[in-house]
């Protein structure tokens, strides 16, 4: 028998290997039941499940939303701790020299972008309502650097009105290992979840499964032996 040719490096090279198909859901009759399931257990491990986001207004909370875009939220904790303690509403920030914001979000990355959304974003609510926020959807998503989650986040958590699930990397993580949504897109994750959750229970839902997802559900090692949902998640792509 002939030997299989060595590469370059020394290594036998064999036929490339195909990937794996991406693991579905459970079957659509199954997912409410189980969405049931992960609620009732997240609300018994996360009663109070507050956002992450430090702020003290929905101001604030616009904000520190549009620059936690690619970035951790302890990293804009820190950056908006310093920002707000000088310049805490839209008047001040609207005023601010663009190079001047520039530097005190650029740790947040993206920085030149975030600063120019969030003066534009700020100069328009006092132009347009007098600094405040505004409680409605469309209204905040026509606003520079406010997108759909962005608004989802604010209306949800500063006034208590779910206009959607809010999809970021954790719930959509959690929500594919536990057999809610085959999906990678955020818009089809947050569509799937809407359709299998009550909207009562939108708000919380995020907040609750971005807590599990950094305690226990985590990307590279989740604690499957520590998550009390193990009896009835089916592990999807763990």
């Amino acid at each position: 028998m002939g030997k299989k040719k060595a590469t370059s490096k020394g290594a036998l090279k064999g036929p490339a290997k195909r990937p794996s198909p991406p693991t579905p859901a459970l079957p659509a009759d199954e997912r409410k039941s189980q969405a049931k399931r992960v609620v009732r257990r997240l609300k018994a491990d996360y009663p109070e499940a507050p956002c992450a986001l430090v702020h003290e207004t929905p101001y604030q909370l616009l904000i520190a939303t549009i620059l936690s875009a690619q970035c951790t939220d302890e990293r804009v904790n820190i950056v908006t701790e310093k920002l707000f303690a000088t310049h805490p509403d839209a008047h001040a920030i609207a005023k601010m020299p663009i190079a001047k914001l520039e530097k005190a979000v650029q740790s947040t990355g993206f920085f030149r972008n975030k600063a120019k959304n969030v003066k534009a974003c700020s100069e328009e609510l006092v132009e347009k309502f007098d600094g405040q926020v505004p409680e409605d959807l469309d209204t905040l998503v026509g606003l520079a650097g406010v997108g759909r989650k962005t608004a989802n986040v604010v209306l949800g958590t500063a006034f208590s009105i779910p206009t959607g699930v809010v999809v970021d990397t954790h719930v959509g993580r959690l929500s594919r290992r536990l057999g809610l949504t085959a999906q990678k897109d955020a818009v089809k994750v947050e569509n799937d979840l809407i359709d299998i959750l009550p909207k009562k229970e939108w708000i919380d839902f995020s907040h609750r499964m971005i807590h599990h997802g950094r305690a226990v559900c985590n990307a590279r090692k989740p604690d499957c032996g520590a998550c009390s949902m193990q009896k009835f998640c089916p592990q999807i792509g763990v």
